[in-house]
């Protein structure tokens, strides 16, 4: 959610270009307010300007790609490609809701909130040399709201027209002035060559090497097993505020591998350099190998203080069987977490009780003050609860034996029109409950297949099927599916992404975020209240709000978050010393020689 100087002899290239109102003028955008860096400051807080460059580093995918395009639903991209374009503005990691000029070195927006400027920066250029120009920022909008994922045309709904007021100024004029955050999501959008596009078919997955402004472009690659993105070394940005101390590895290769098993193997092997491990029992089991006994292997948990949004079992439904809220509150109370924590995580994980949880923007207790004004008026629309009652999830006591869970639970779906008749949950036509969980990596079925086990307990028939990664997204794409793990993150400063994530407009578009759905008036109106929100306490009134609505409408089994980042890797790099606010910003570190020469020989060595 992401130094300048004003450009003085670009006011006279305006010419015949619309008279426009007065504007404020600005080396970057803040949604929370001022920025917290000062104009002319040198570099960000959490980089060593002087960081070398150079030396390799290998990561490690799990899935394949045969595509360079990820701004479009057809084909899948490689994960890291999005490194060959530079954006507009460049968020600083440290600061939330802020953004610096990058490719635009000032931005204005005018006072009455109707249009926004970026005015690019004469230095900015592709890198084969042609120059960034408005025509190319006007383009890329126009071409991504019209060809891109169907995510973009909701994002940019808010925008009238774009205007190319000169050759290094694009304005963007909007329909109302009530989106506070849309100058800042204009400010995310990469900036795409259109010279480059002249001939091909942007609807299609793409196999030639993009052309970018960007630190790295693509070197060497085979579809579905590697792509290497090699440094350029005359990054028109490098000495840039936004630019210095980041994008240090001369060459970022990815390997891909089909099973995070294999994976793990090739990092234990030394194929691969640096992991970051999202499973609690590998972390807690598996990194007892020679080399992290020998020190060769650093493990770390980083500290990091963003909200970790929400994590669960996602019911879809568009599918007639979850489409009564007493059916999916009925199989949340299925899920026994306490047990799962012991069992299987070894007690790390912390239940997500909030779209927006580790934030302020989570909602607690009972709505109050100008979240029960918002609220209010939907009063006959909310259950009766929302209003009187915390939103609580079930505790168990962690034994396996969630009875009192699960009787609460037979009776919402006795409620719902279900009975249990010969062993089996059916409805009224003797229809029997049944469903699927749909994943895409083998590493959850150790959660989903106890889960499977407790709604036997209820007479419900639910089976677990793993797919492929690239088969899992299209099943996303086209929402075939009954329930499957949704991780819905979330910024400080939520806004437009709300709409692609829980409007009704989101739920009809193919390929949208909006899995589950979601189609609630009530939802809708909220989701209006947050992007439209004028100031931060409107923000956190309607955050709260909409957070409890998408609680009590029970649209997943909510499971769990780590407050922190697991990274595990070869001792062979340097970086900033101090945290930083995501806790790990991996585009900092660099390549340290004598550490990586010490752990080279000792790879080599076999030691």
């Amino acid at each position: 959610m992401r130094a300048f100087a004003a450009l003085i002899l670009l006011l006279a290239g305006i010419g015949a270009a619309r008279a426009q109102p007065a504007a404020s003028h600005s080396y970057g955008l803040s949604l929370l307010g001022s920025l917290a860096l000062p104009a002319g400051f040198t570099h960000f807080p959490y980089v060593n300007p002087d960081a070398p460059k150079g030396g390799e580093v290998t990561l490690s995918a799990v899935g394949t790609f045969d595509s360079f395009n990820p701004f479009i639903l057809r084909g899948t991209a490689a994960g890291d490609v999005s490194r060959v374009w530079d954006t507009l503005l460049q968020r600083n990691a440290d600061e939330a809701g802020a953004a610096y000029g990058h490719l635009a070195e000032s931005v204005d927006i005018a006072a009455d909130r109707m249009w926004v400027a970026f005015n690019l920066s004469p230095r900015a250029h592709f890198n084969d040399g042609t120059p960034v120009t408005a025509e190319d920022v006007a383009w890329t909008f126009e071409t991504l709201r019209k060809e891109g994922r169907p995510f973009y045309r909701l994002y940019y709904a808010g925008v009238a027209s774009v205007e190319v007021a000169g050759p290094l100024r694009v304005v963007f004029h909007f329909k109302t002035a009530a989106n506070r955050e849309l100058p800042s999501i204009l400010g995310e959008m990469p900036v795409l060559p259109e010279h480059w596009w002249k001939g091909r078919d942007f609807s299609r997955p793409l196999t030639d090497p993009p052309l970018g402004s960007g630190p790295y472009r693509v070197g060497h690659f085979e579809f579905g097993r590697t792509i290497a993105l090699d440094r350029v070394k005359n990054w028109w940005a490098r000495d840039l505020p936004t630019g210095r101390g980041l994008a240090n590895f001369d060459v970022r290769r990815t390997e891909y591998f089909r099973d995070s098993t294999v994976a793990f193997e090739a990092f234990k092997a030394g194929q691969v350099d640096f992991r970051e491990e999202n499973i609690a029992k590998e972390w807690a089991t598996a990194y007892d190998f020679p080399a992290v006994r020998r020190g060769l292997v650093k493990k770390e948990l980083l500290r990091q203080h963003l909200p970790t949004g929400m994590q669960g079992f996602g019911m879809n439904t568009r599918r007639p069987l979850f489409a009564d809220v007493r059916v999916r509150h009925a199989l949340a109370l299925a899920f026994d977490f306490e047990w799962a924590n012991r069992n299987l995580f070894y007690g790390a994980y912390t239940r997500t009780e909030s779209y927006f949880s580790n934030s302020t923007l989570a909602s607690s207790g009972v709505p109050q003050g100008a979240e029960l004004d918002l609220l209010a008026q939907y009063r006959a629309q909310l259950p009766p609860a929302l209003f009187t009652e915390p939103f609580k999830l079930p505790v168990t006591d962690g034994s396996g034996n969630n009875r009192p869970e699960l009787m609460a639970a037979l009776k919402l779906l006795e409620q719902a029109g279900w009975t249990v008749r010969h062993r089996r949950l059916v409805n009224a036509a003797g229809q029997p409950f049944s469903f699927e969980i749909l994943l895409a990596q083998p590493a959850f079925e150790r959660v989903a297949l106890p889960y499977v086990q407790s709604l036997a307990r209820l007479g419900i028939a639910a089976h677990v099927r793993t797919v492929d990664p690239a088969q899992y997204q299209r099943l996303m794409d086209s929402y075939d599916f009954d329930m499957t793990v949704v991780g819905i993150g979330q910024s400080e400063s939520p806004g437009n992404e709300q709409t692609g994530d829980w409007s009704c407009a989101a739920a009809k578009q193919t390929g949208g975020d909006n899995l589950m759905g979601v189609c609630n008036p009530v939802i809708d109106a909220l989701v209006g209240d947050v992007v439209h929100a004028p100031d931060r306490a409107h923000l956190l009134a309607a955050t709260h709000a909409l957070d409890r609505v998408l609680l009590w409408n029970w649209y997943v089994v909510p499971q769990w978050y780590f407050p922190d980042v697991r990274v595990a890797y070869w001792d062979r790099f340097g970086r900033p010393p101090g945290e930083v606010r995501p806790g790990l910003v991996f585009d900092a570190w660099w390549v340290d020689k004598a550490r990586a020469a010490a752990v080279d020989k000792a790879r080599h060595n076999g030691d």
